[in-house]
């Protein structure tokens, strides 16, 4: 028994041994491999944190877009506040040109964590202000087709006054099929918050194209079912609770819509509906 004790002993003496002796030599091919391992993992990682700060880039100004675009309902004439957003959504898609820079030569999928929750709050953005200007679902590739940036590299010779433009390169975003579908599923609560404010406002033809629009996204969505990405089937709950305010609104306005005065309507269905989720609400 102390024989066996005292081979184990000598045996744990040389590995550490052994082991002193490699952290000694930094020579060593195994240390040698670690620090390449170490350094591309600290490039990986520095990566991952600049695209998480430029989604919340994206995100913050996604919202904030579509927060002036539920002014269409108030103002006199809606096309300045399209305007302006069009201008902050190109803002947007600058942002959405630097994870693109980021991106180059990269495995999306390794960084899709990253930044799929600015370009999911984008693509509710944009899909509101195209629903608002054309009363229609804007589709992936066009989407898509408006995220293509010109990346110009720059060479400064000595004694030049200025850099000189060299190997324009283009660069192109893809916004995938799944976070398109979120993002779409996202719009359905900004809808169902423009058909109250509309209707607050006395338009009590809005509610009703809205149902329709809505329908027609919850038909889609039901085709997908279990068969697409988990989180979609998480926000099929939420757009049903969307869908479901919007019909109960037409319901009123088609029921009692003759006997309320149009400035009363409002108050009429604050009381016939359910309360917005709080992780709904517009901050």
């Amino acid at each position: 028994m102390n024989k066996r004790e005292g081979e184990g002993c000598s045996r744990r003496n040389a590995d550490a041994a052994q082991e002193h002796e490699m952290s000694a030599d930094p020579s060593s091919s195994v240390m040698a491999a670690f620090k390449v391992f170490q350094q591309e993992l600290d490039t990986k990682h520095d990566k991952y944190e600049r695209l998480v700060k430029i989604s919340r880039d994206v995100t913050i100004e996604s919202k904030r877009t579509i927060f002036l675009l539920h002014r269409v309902t108030t103002v006199p004439d809606a096309e300045d506040v399209l305007n302006e957003a069009d201008i902050k959504l190109d803002g947007v898609r600058q942002k959405i040109g630097q994870i693109a820079e980021e991106l180059k030569g990269e495995d999306i999928y390794q960084f899709h964590r990253a930044f799929t929750p600015g370009i999911q709050e984008y693509v509710e953005a944009v899909s509101f202000l195209h629903y608002i200007r054309h009363r229609c679902l804007i589709s992936l590739e066009e989407i898509n087709a408006r995220l293509v940036f010109m990346n110009t590299e720059k060479a400064d010779p000595k004694g030049s006054a200025e850099a000189m433009p060299v190997n324009a390169q283009v660069l192109t975003f893809q916004v995938t099929s799944s976070d398109y579908l979120l993002g779409v599923a996202d719009l359905t609560g900004e809808l169902m918050r423009m058909c109250i404010s509309s209707v607050g406002n006395g338009d009590i033809d809005t509610p009703f194209q809205l149902s329709q629009f809505l329908r027609q996204i919850h038909d889609g969505f039901s085709y997908i079912g279990n068969t697409g990405p988990y989180e979609v089937s998480k926000k099929l709950h939420t757009l049903r609770q969307s869908l479901g305010k919007v019909e109960d609104a037409c319901y009123t306005l088609r029921v009692r819509g003759s006997e309320i005065p149009k400035h009363m309507l409002a108050d009429v269905f604050s009381s016939r509906t359910t309360l917005i989720d709080p992780e709904e609400g517009v901050v």
